[in-house]
């Protein structure tokens, strides 16, 4: 599902997209793209941050109160507070305007590979012991076969790639992770420098999980090198 307001753009994609194989419904405001999510299953919603009606913050804090569909942000504005704020509501990736075509279908195609493999427990973070399907840290209860996560009792609402970054640190204890190396196995995609999103789902994992973010008790940072869980 494209969500766009520049007619345009939505045409190119939409002309482009359909040769490449997809079916792609489209709606030009925030609204109307709840509505047409509403009525059918998609594997992919691709939306543009500034819209009429609804933006694209808005439209993602809705899709997310019960779906983990990939979400692929569009934005003119190629900072990094667009990109850490759309990432923190639940985006999977973004892609700034302008971009091409070929870009655009390799990270739809990376999406819904991701989403496919998370699904299917494919990862390299589910090469663990049968009988370590529980892992618990204090008050933290990671539950690997049901792919979530309670601290206090409380369950945390965790995004997939905040589950999966999870289950990886958690089921290698005192193992380094570069960026690269977090990227290729959380995203399976190759590692381009990018910092910003492997940056956004740390914090927000530690907003979730730790009792002081800003002092990290579980993942801890390796100034430039990457990080590491520290859990007993």
């Amino acid at each position: 599902m494209l969500i766009e307001d520049d007619t345009q753009i939505v045409e190119m994609l939409q002309n482009y997209l359909v040769k490449e194989g997809y079916d792609v419904s489209a709606a030009f405001n925030g609204l109307d793209g709840i509505s047409l999510f509403r009525q059918s299953a998609f594997d992919i919603v691709i939306v543009d941050l500034m819209m009429p009606k609804l933006d694209g913050i808005e439209v993602m804090k809705l899709i997310r109160e019960n779906s983990s569909v990939p979400i692929l942000i569009m934005s003119a504005k190629d900072s990094d507070i667009d990109k850490a704020i759309g990432l923190g509501f639940g985006a999977d990736d973004y892609i700034a305007k302008p971009f091409s075509l070929i870009e655009m279908s390799a990270r739809i195609k990376a999406a819904i590979r991701r989403a496919t493999t998370y699904s299917n427990a494919g990862s390299a973070a589910d090469q663990v012991p049968s009988a370590a399907k529980v892992l618990t840290f204090d008050a933290l209860r990671i539950d690997l076969d049901n792919f979530s996560a309670r601290k206090n009792d409380v369950d945390l609402r965790l995004t997939a790639k905040e589950f999966e970054i999870l289950k990886l640190f958690a089921t290698n204890p005192h193992r380094v992770f570069t960026k690269a190396q977090l990227y290729s196995l959380i995203w399976n995609d190759e590692y381009y420098g990018d910092e910003n999103v492997i940056n956004v789902h740390i914090r927000r994992l530690r907003e979730k999980i730790e009792d002081l973010p800003s002092k990290p008790r579980y993942i801890k940072t390796l100034w430039g090198i990457g990080y590491k869980w520290e859990g007993q």
